[in-house]
């Protein structure tokens, strides 16, 4: 019986993450890469293989060092330094615990990095496009964040994300695709679902996004259940010259989340949300009924 450490190629995520977090750091200290390199003891190639995720076993004392250099706080040394643990772990690739603070979280990194989300859900609207209310009652909802602050700390967070897609400089490309149970279920109020639906409307318009409704009647697709899912593409990065490849990454609630980064298993989802996608509303179809949905919350409220 094979040990984990022997099971299959380790995952490249932590090592990309890492690399981009060093190159992150590196740029706001204000440092060239040879400059950063030297100063620790490194190559320049050594540095910017790091930087690129080509190195699998960064050394400790080298991200510590980096770290030092580009005035990085003690949380997130110690998160960097945990990366580059992970980075020689063949068997991380399957599960992410939440191994890293609010302030250096995986899909946070990811989310930033990439350049189209493709993203299924069919419980709530996405974090990206989400309304201060709608997002205050699920956060809120949560019995682990008992305190108002802590609620109002990790909302403001959510809302600072939202720049991904509303800047104007390279925002991130969205395909939606949400199932029609998702208008329906009120969270936080009727007046907050439909606040939250007539937002999701008008940001449907935005030239970077594309939403549709997959309607009941368009059945189970490929006959089999199935959660909430985000498909990230990173494209080619300007900075680190290389194109990185795709990931999936599914929520786990109250379990662990699950990243997918294997080629056929990349596949496989890209081929599901398409299946998705043929059978939902057209887009014009789809904010017209999120307007639709949006007035019966309101009139049901009465």
């Amino acid at each position: 019986m094979t040990s984990p450490e022997e099971d299959g190629p380790s995952s490249t995520l932590p090592r990309r993450q890492l690399g981009r977090f060093l190159r992150d750091r590196r740029e706001a200290a204000g440092f060239i890469i040879a400059q950063a390199a030297k100063s620790v003891d490194l190559s320049r190639a050594v540095l910017q293989r790091i930087e690129t995720g080509q190195i699998q076993k960064v050394r400790k004392q080298d991200v510590q060092a980096l770290c030092e250099l580009y005035d990085v706080g003690p949380e997130d040394t110690r998160a960097a330094v945990d990366l580059a643990v992970q980075a020689r772990a063949k068997s991380w690739y399957h599960v992410y615990g939440g191994l890293y603070g609010n302030a250096f979280t995986m899909y946070v990194g990811l989310e930033a990095a990439a350049h189209r989300l493709t993203t299924y859900h069919e419980q709530t609207i996405p974090g990206l496009l989400q309304t201060d209310d709608y997002a205050r009652a699920i956060i809120g909802a949560f019995p682990g964040f008992t305190s108002p602050d802590d609620v109002d700390r990790r909302v403001e967070h959510r809302m600072k994300r939202q720049a991904l897609v509303t800047r104007r400089t390279n925002p991130v490309q969205m395909d939606v695709l949400l199932h029609v149970s998702v208008l329906y279920r009120v969270i936080g109020s009727p007046t907050t679902i439909a606040a939250q639906l007539r937002h999701l409307a008008e940001m449907s318009k935005q030239p970077n996004i594309t939403l549709r409704i997959q309607p009941n009647s368009a059945g189970l697709t490929w006959g089999m259940p199935r959660g909430s899912f985000i498909i990230m593409d990173f494209g080619r990065t300007a900075k680190a010259g290389s194109v990185e490849p795709p990931v999936v990454f599914i929520e786990g609630g109250a379990a662990q989340d699950v990243y997918l980064e294997k080629p056929e298993e990349v596949r496989l989802y890209s081929e599901l949300a398409t299946a998705i996608q043929e059978t939902c509303l057209g887009e014009v179809e789809s904010r017209n009924l999120l307007r639709r949905v949006a007035k019966e919350h309101e009139l049901g409220e009465r």
